[in-house]
């Protein structure tokens, strides 16, 4: 088993900041399912409300997600 390195959601956030593609893993609130994204980049971030508006560029759709439901960045495990 390979273990992955583990990140602080502060560092995660940094990344998604950059304005680069990155691979998320998601937990839905709705039934604690996984969503993974692929190239996926970070549009907009709401401070007060704690979400983000993400782009997958393949499909162009446009979601927004919780950042504490961000489970996993690129290769990294995030952590609160």
């Amino acid at each position: 088993m390979i273990k992955k390195k583990g990140i602080h959601i502060s560092q995660a956030r940094k990344m998604l900041d950059s304005g680069q593609p990155v691979e998320l893993t998601v937990v839905r609130l709705k039934d604690g399912s996984l969503i993974h994204y692929k190239n996926a980049v970070s549009l907009r971030y709401d401070y007060y409300k704690g979400t983000r508006n993400i782009k997958q560029l393949k499909s162009g759709q446009i979601r927004t997600i919780h950042d504490v439901c961000i489970i996993g960045i690129d290769d990294f495990e995030v952590y609160l």
